[in-house]
């Protein structure tokens, strides 16, 4: 094919691999394609993708030619698209003079993209506008051949060891030249003074981009880094991202947007109307984005941590460091803190309460610790003691104190608000306590909140100055002299920088958060008592199962009362799980919090204070008054959240309780009839006989006496008040219209009619032995029904 013909198919080639930008055609379908289910396309896909594959050749190939592609700016994440749509630049050098305005005919505005850039939208937008295509459930995301061609990417443009490998020749000239500064197609106002690209020195300002083969391999990385941090990390509303700017930056741009609001132009302000409602649409990432975006969270440590260290020697000073060694050193703070910061934020504080927000926790506790991903191996010791973190990432942990100790205070709010009886809830919270329990490591960080709350020093000419964004120079500190750029300063810079001027800071080691962590580990103790709980009755009901328990017959069913739970079904095993989990989740939140076990002794006591005679039921947290048991917030989040329950029983005249589905109706209300007209017709007998004080009245008490004269536990909140009626000795046949009673009569007849006794010897035996029964049980008890048992 001609350089022409390959032009014109290029658009459409790349569509049809990574599908169209509204979703419609799925192409490849890469984030479903897995070697195990279909090995021949998978691996395909991979040789034809690969850096060095076909596909990257063809890329290279029009990129020696200076082809531009036309990328829809609608299709751009929500703030890049509203911004651009409002003619306002967005900071990030990726879009600067690449904006244009429509051709005559034409609609919206378009990027001008070089083939490599357009290539590189389309793989990595199609993580988020090919999301509602169906996929497999038995689908692994880090399998798919997306997850991997990622890898495969990051390894080859941001190399860990060595150089970027130089793109394969195709023309006689050797290198590929890297775009060409362009003038502006579209006058834009900026989002504020944006940091300036690396290519700056090594690429912009020399006389010839051929002449540095270095300038080669930072422009790809550079390039690449931004396309993926602006495609998957820049969603979140416009509020929140211009609270990040400096305030004579707002005024700025209010004033740029009133005076293009004034002038009689219908389409900008029309445009930046519709894109301030762009805003207000929700971005829902899905759990493959966020793992595909852990991906590149360790890869980058992995990378930032291979810069080769600062020699020693005078001498060594005077030569300059390599491009890819100066991006090593600055790719996580310029390029990708900020915006991963905010979609974290937006994570927490949008995902659902379940266990699927794993995924958003391990990518969080992956950019928490960079050491994990360092070159040196920790020393080999026998005893396998939590590795130490080092003094050298005090300065990692300051620049970036939000990350540890705001999203931290969001976890908590989270886990106070989940179901800690899970075994997946109970392992987040082991996991996140874990983490910050590593030694030196909550040290470091109250280290950092202290530099925050340092005072101002008194400097002239420093405080209107202090909190900019970052100059052209593309540092906080270039007019600054090296005495000024204390560890203080970073830390305050990093957080106004993220939050704004007028951020309140909530220490994570204050009063206010300490108070949560003690309300997460009473929740703890309450959620280790449950497991308990369910644990030992399910054991109950696994020994206490029968012949008839495949006829649904429980005790719970005689009595009235309701003892069911979903956590009954998550097993022994996971109970046990969960109770390691926070146990240990439990201990290492005194370590960080250094919690007072007297406090500790106390709550687990509070926890155990509401259980019953046998140690195992708890009843939500109350109060008494006048009225009786009134429900606290804690106790209405024990119920709602299944922790705790009131063991629903009926308390009225057991004769009229509503007709089960274990008794016959018609049975239950003849029974009902004849009980009744033996209680009017025998009730005096019956007085007489039970206020005997021998033993015939014991046998009657235990017969005909109403259960309710005894004391009982409440198991609901009841008016203090309420008297129990008494009912008085009284005749129950109900017991009769139970199908379990009445099978049971029939399976015993049936035996019987084996040893030839008919149905009148068989009732008589029925009747002495039942009778024998009760003189036995009236020596014990009085209080027990024999037909409610």
């Amino acid at each position: 094919f001609s350089l022409k013909e390959l032009h014109s198919i290029f658009p459409w080639l790349v569509e049809s691999i990574f599908g169209s930008l509204d979703g419609i055609i799925v192409g490849w379908n890469l984030r479903c394609l897995q070697g195990r289910t279909n090995p021949t396309e998978y691996s395909v896909a991979l040789d034809f993708l690969d850096p060095s594959g076909p596909m990257m050749k063809l890329v290279y190939k029009l990129q020696a030619e200076e082809y531009r592609y036309d990328f829809p700016v609608s299709y751009l994440p929500g703030p890049v698209k509203a911004s651009i749509q409002g003619q306002v630049l967005p900071e990030c050098s990726l879009y600067h003079n690449k904006v244009q305005f429509p051709s005559s005919g034409g609609l919206g505005l378009n990027l001008a993209l070089n083939p490599f850039e357009y290539y590189m939208f389309y793989f990595a937008i199609s993580l988020i506008t090919q999301k509602n295509s169906p996929v497999a459930h038995h689908v692994s995301p880090s399998n798919s051949a997306y997850f991997i061609l990622v890898d495969t990417y990051l390894k080859c443009f941001l190399p860990t060891e060595g150089s970027v490998l130089p793109p394969p020749s195709s023309n006689l000239g050797g290198a590929i030249p890297s775009p060409a500064p362009r003038s502006p197609a579209v006058p834009f106002t900026s989002y504020g003074m944006h940091h300036t690209s690396l290519l700056k020195r090594h690429v912009a300002h020399q006389p010839s981009v051929n002449a540095d083969p270095a300038s080669q391999e930072i422009w790809r990385s550079e390039t690449l880094l931004q396309i993926f941090v602006e495609m998957w990390l820049h969603h979140y509303s416009l509020e929140m991202y211009q609270k990040m700017q400096s305030p004579h930056v707002k005024l700025e741009v209010l004033h740029y947007r009133l005076s293009i609001s004034s002038k009689h132009h219908g389409s900008p302000a029309q445009s930046s109307y519709q894109a301030l409602h762009a805003y207000q649409e929700s971005f829902k990432p899905t759990e493959e984005h966020v793992l595909v975006v852990r991906l590149l969270v360790k890869h980058l440590h992995a990378f930032s941590n291979s810069l080769k260290p600062e020699p020693l020697s005078p001498s060594a000073h005077s030569h300059t460091a390599s491009p890819l060694e100066e991006f090593k050193r600055v790719v996580i703070p310029r390029f990708v803190q900020e915006k991963l910061y905010i979609f974290l934020q937006h994570c927490f504080g949008h995902w659902p309460l379940d266990a699927s927000f794993r995924a958003v926790l391990e990518m969080w506790l992956s950019y928490l610790q960079p050491w994990r991903y360092a070159p040196e191996k920790p020393p080999q010791s026998a005893e396998p003691l939590p590795r130490s973190v080092s003094e050298k990432w005090a300065a990692f942990i300051q620049e970036n104190l939000l990350m540890y100790t705001k999203l931290f205070v969001g976890f908590l709010n989270r886990a106070l608000r989940t179901d800690l009886v899970s075994p997946k809830n109970a392992l987040m919270v082991f996991r996140v306590a874990k983490v910050f329990a590593q030694p030196n490591l909550a040290e470091m960080i109250l280290k950092g909140e202290q530099l925050f709350l340092e005072p101002e020093l008194v400097i002239p000419h420093r405080q209107h100055r202090l909190f900019m964004t970052p100059t052209l120079g593309g540092t906080f500190f270039s007019s600054w002299p090296p005495t000024i750029t204390d560890a203080s300063f970073k830390v305050k810079s990093h957080v106004y920088s993220l939050e704004g001027q007028d951020f309140q800071y909530k220490q994570m080691f204050g009063t206010e958060v300490r108070n949560l962590v003690l309300k997460l580990a009473q929740l703890i103790c309450q959620a280790q008592q449950t497991a308990k709980s369910i644990s030992d009755h399910s054991a109950e009901t696994m020994a206490s199962q029968s012949f008839f328990s495949w006829f649904r017959f429980t005790p719970s069913e005689m009595n009235g009362s309701y003892t069911g739970n979903d956590l009954d079904e998550i097993g022994q095993d996971s109970i046990k799980k969960t109770d390691e989990y926070l146990e240990k989740a439990l201990e290492y939140l005194c370590q960080i919090f250094k919690l007072n076990e007297a406090q500790l002794t106390q709550m687990m006591m509070k926890c155990g204070t509401a259980q019953d005679e046998n140690g195992k039921k708890q009843l939500p947290d109350c109060i008494e008054s006048e009225d009786g048991l009134i429900l606290t917030p804690l106790g209405r989040y024990q119920i709602i959240n299944g922790l705790r329950r009131f063991e629903v029983q009926y308390q009225g005249d057991t004769e009229l309780q509503p007709i089960r589905s274990y008794e016959n109706a018609t049975l239950v209300r003849l029974l009902f009839r004849l009980s009744s007209v033996l209680n009017e017709r025998f009730a005096d007998q019956m007085d007489v006989l039970c206020s005997r004080e021998d033993f015939v009245g014991r046998l009657c008490r235990y017969h005909l006496t109403n259960p309710h004269l005894i004391q009982k536990i409440r198991y609901s909140p009841m008016v203090k008040d309420r008297t129990s009626q008494n009912w008085g000795p009284r005749i129950s046949l109900r017991f009769l219209a139970s199908y379990k009673t009445l099978l049971s009569l029939l399976m015993i007849y049936f035996v019987a009619s084996w040893f030839y006794i008919g149905p009148v010897g068989c009732t008589f035996i029925i009747l002495i032995g039942y009778f024998l029964y009760a003189v036995i049980m009236t020596f014990f008890s009085e209080g027990w029904k024999p037909h409610e048992d």
